[in-house]
């Protein structure tokens, strides 16, 4: 039997279909995802160590010209030289002060700075000195003092290494004074390690004179490594520290570099064709460029010297080969002559032909085969003159020059 619906429950449901049809007709919510949650970006991871100094280090460093005058005022005017005169761009990075800028440390132990000349601060000058797109570097001491008897960082080298990371150091320049009874195979990588540690990229320059031999062990402690005494701005300051360098050849390469001292370009009473055959030199050693002049006022056969790209770029050569000297020939009555030359990347040579008589002597033709680089006998290879920017052609077998005192010839070499 049939059941009739009532009226009132026909009524009711015919209320709930009509709801939900007047429901369905409605326009249906945009549902926006909620925003992203802001994530700071990470901070800045250190690079490798030894990709530190992939090439040799270049820039300026305070001691070669003012010794322990050093102050805030200098080095902010420094660093704006190098950016107005073109060195920035030319590849000079690193701004470095030298001894004379620590005074005492404090009841923790930490280094403090001369509050008087630099007044504001090494955090804030090396904000400054970033601002400029360059890099911020100090020095220290492996001793209990420095070479000009400020607190060293023997005993303090973790707290030190961590004071120059929270400053934004990016360079340290590590001494060798007051170290008796100190071991350099101890103290150099008892540093290297507190720098590690600190979590900044900081490249690390030994400067322990060469008395350990550093070239035989420091590969993988520091980015570079003295393998002199101080040069001075002398000609025979700087004949003397190459002839420190001739069979050191076999140890530099990418990420550790011998390092036969700053330069000296500009400084003292050398000569055009001097300071020429000095960055000439120091260019086929592949040795770190740290100029040492005053750069806020250079003369333009100075600036012409130190901003010479096709030089510079045989230094700063990929390939990471230290020149070598292939020959050389004495003419009699302490006159003699030199020639060295570096390998590049491009299968090509730098080559410098080094006059280094008296400056009372004639000038000297000097004589290279390219049997010499161990090219053929009868290679033809492209020549180009680096100091004069010409080139010189196809030269066949043997290439001669005639070279003045104290003056070298630097060509390029392209099989």
């Amino acid at each position: 039997m049939r059941r009739i619906m009532s009226v009132g429950a026909l009524a009711l449901v015919l209320a709930v279909v009509a709801a939900v049809f007047l429901a369905a007709q409605q326009p249906k919510p945009v549902v926006r995802p909620a925003p992203p949650v802001a994530v700071p970006p990470a901070a800045p991871q250190p690079v490798a160590w030894m990709e530190l100094a992939r090439t040799p280090p270049m820039g300026w460093n305070s001691w070669n010209k003012f010794g322990c005058n050093v102050s805030e005022q200098l080095i902010r005017e420094t660093a704006d030289a190098l950016v107005a005169t073109g060195m920035k761009d030319a590849g000079y990075q690193y701004v470095v002060i030298d001894d004379c800028w620590q005074v005492s440390r404090d009841a923790r132990g930490v280094i403090v700075p001369d509050a008087q000349r630099f007044a504001g601060g090494m955090k804030a000058l090396a904000d400054y000195v970033h601002s400029k797109g360059l890099k911020f570097g100090l020095y220290s001491d492996a001793g209990a003092k420095t070479c000009e008897g400020r607190p060293g960082s023997n005993g303090y080298e973790d707290v030190d290494a961590r004071q120059y990371a929270a400053w934004g150091v990016d360079y340290l320049k590590y001494d060798w004074c007051s170290t008796d009874g100190v071991d350099p195979k101890i103290a150099y990588p008892t540093m290297r390690d507190a720098l590690r540690k600190a979590g900044r990229s900081i490249v690390f320059s030994m400067c322990e004179w060469g008395r350990s031999q550093p070239w035989t062990w420091a590969r993988g402690v520091g980015h570079l490594w003295r393998t002199t005494g101080d040069i001075g701005p002398t000609w025979q300051s700087f004949v003397r520290l190459l002839d420190q360098q001739v069979d050191l050849y076999k140890f530099a390469g990418p990420g550790g570099w011998n390092d036969p001292d700053m330069l000296e370009v500009g400084n003292g009473a050398l000569t055009a064709a001097e300071n020429r055959a000095h960055f000439s030199l120091w260019c086929l050693l592949a040795s770190p460029l740290i100029a040492g002049n005053d750069v806020r006022q250079m003369p333009p056969e100075v600036r012409d010297v130190l901003m010479n790209k096709d030089v510079i770029a045989i230094d700063q050569d990929a390939l990471g080969a230290q020149g070598r000297r292939i020959r050389r020939d004495d003419l009699g009555r302490g006159a003699s002559v030199e020639i060295w030359a570096k390998k590049l990347q491009d299968g090509g040579y730098a080559v410098a032909l080094l006059n280094r008589s008296a400056t009372t002597s004639e000038p000297a033709p000097i004589a290279v085969s390219w049997q010499e680089l161990g090219l053929r006998y009868d290679a033809e290879p492209t020549v180009r003159d680096l100091w004069t920017k010409k080139d010189l052609g196809r030269v066949k077998g043997t290439f001669t020059a005639t070279v003045a005192p104290h003056d070298v010839m630097l060509i390029r070499v392209t099989p």
